[in-house]
């Protein structure tokens, strides 16, 4: 099977204005005895280990809170992120492609990660990429 491309319907130099239009707010972390706000659009991926989640940031940047990702998975907006993985969930805004011909499947991020996408939860994560692909054409138009 073929790499499964991913063309986003706006160019990700206008992500303001994309998370404007997608409604996506700030998500509100614990950070060293206070609470940071982050733009969600600003989020690449999450990848948990047990009770820690690492943000991976634009801006290369990382962070890493105490929370696990089942919790964080709670306040993300359902619209752009999607769990590949029991370690990963990732802002499809970010997805450049996805390869189901490897095992495990592997996605391609604008970064330059490649994450796996389990077997377990493959179908459901490419009903959300195609979902999104359809929600990012309508705003396009």
């Amino acid at each position: 099977m073929q790499p499964v491309p991913y063309q986003a319907a706006m160019p990700l130099g206008d992500l303001e204005t994309v998370a404007r239009q997608l409604a996506l707010t700030d998500v509100v972390l614990p950070f060293i005895g206070h609470r940071r706000r982050i733009s969600m659009h600003n989020i690449i991926r999450l990848e948990g280990d047990g009770n820690y989640t690492t943000f991976f940031f634009r801006d290369g940047t990382k962070l890493m809170v105490s929370l696990t990702l089942k919790k964080l998975e709670s306040r993300l907006s359902p619209t752009v992120f999607a769990r590949s993985h029991k370690k990963n969930i990732v802002n499809l805004l970010y997805l450049q492609e996805v390869c189901p011909d490897h095992q495990p499947f592997v996605m391609s991020l604008a970064n330059g990660d490649r994450v796996d996408i389990s077997r377990r939860k493959a179908t459901e994560f490419m009903r959300r990429v195609s979902g999104f692909q359809e929600t990012m054409k309508r705003l396009a138009s």
